[in-house]
């Protein structure tokens, strides 16, 4: 597994082992021991760590990649070029099953840097000659996230600046135990793109969104602000300049956020007797939310 120490890593690598497996994860730094998992030092460019996680294993779960970084080469560097050496040291490996995690910025790959180098690396993983199935998640939420944590600070100080369209969300916890199925479905769902989400019927606008977490950070009146596509663009080059590496706002994150679709397709939903949503949406981010709260987030 790789990403086994990031948001929605750390969630699929626990169900993992609770469901039995045992986890050759990649780790960059030290990590405490751990029952059912062998920590494997390195990181995506170094393909004798690679071989040494894959070597062995019966399925290689791909969730690292990078969402926030300076230039276009950086994203291809995180995303395509990491992909196709992950894809590598499972076949030298002779591993067949490979679980990929992907974007819906795919569908959109001209808006954004992250796109496009998701889409490049789908590629890879598509020509790979492997028992592959592709997930593409919509917004993940959940304890750990530090993507959505500005619109949760925003929705608690009752105004929030929001584009104009709709997405799709899913819970953090969804996802991982979507991607722990899919470990041990070895037939099914090989050679298929699959677009999880909450189950939400066309998806939220982003005004309902923003409502759905003002509910559970206990705010009884959110006050919603249209934000056109410039003026996003516009903040994401602010942010960049203001709070530079840590900017979560970037011109490339704007151009994408900008787009009024980002619904999951119901036609990509995963099968139900693999996989269904099980948690209600409203209560998932009221669990977000007592995280943040525990951790001075809030």
């Amino acid at each position: 597994m790789t990403g086994a120490t990031g948001f929605v890593g750390k969630a699929a690598l626990r169900q993992a082992v609770e469901a039995g497996w045992h986890v050759r994860a990649l780790t960059r730094r030290p990590q405490d021991e751990r029952e059912g998992v062998t920590w494997i030092a390195g990181a995506l460019d170094e393909r004798d760590n690679l071989a040494e996680m894959a070597a062995g294993s019966d399925v290689v779960m791909h969730i690292a990649g990078v969402v926030n970084v300076p230039t276009r080469a950086d994203f291809e560097a995180g995303n395509a070029t990491a992909t196709a050496n992950v894809v590598d040291a499972a076949r030298e490996a002779g591993v067949r099953r490979f679980i990929h995690v992907s974007s819906l910025a795919v569908r959109e790959p001209g808006l954004s840097n992250y796109g496009w180098s998701k889409e490049r690396a789908e590629k890879v993983v598509i020509e790979s000659g492997l028992d592959w199935t592709i997930v593409r998640p919509p917004a993940v939420f959940g304890p750990g996230d530090t993507e959505m944590l500005d619109l949760f600070r925003m929705a608690q100080r009752g105004l929030a600046l929001v584009p104009s369209g709709r997405l799709s969300a899913i819970y953090v916890e969804e996802l991982a135990r979507l991607l722990v199925a899919l470990a041990s479905d070895r037939e099914a769902s090989i050679g298929q793109m699959y677009e999880p989400d909450d189950g939400t019927p066309s998806g939220w606008s982003y005004r309902g969104f923003a409502r759905a977490i003002a509910d559970a950070v206990g705010r009884q009146r959110l006050a919603t602000v249209a934000t056109p596509a410039l003026l996003l663009k516009t903040a994401g080059r602010l942010d960049t300049l203001v709070r530079r590496s840590r900017a979560k706002l970037t011109a490339d994150r704007a151009r994408y956020i900008a787009h009024p679709d980002w619904v999951a397709s119901g036609g990509a939903c995963p099968p139900a007797a693999l996989w269904r949503p099980e948690r209600d949406t409203g209560d998932a981010l009221a669990e977000t939310v007592r995280w943040y709260r525990r951790e001075g987030w809030l």
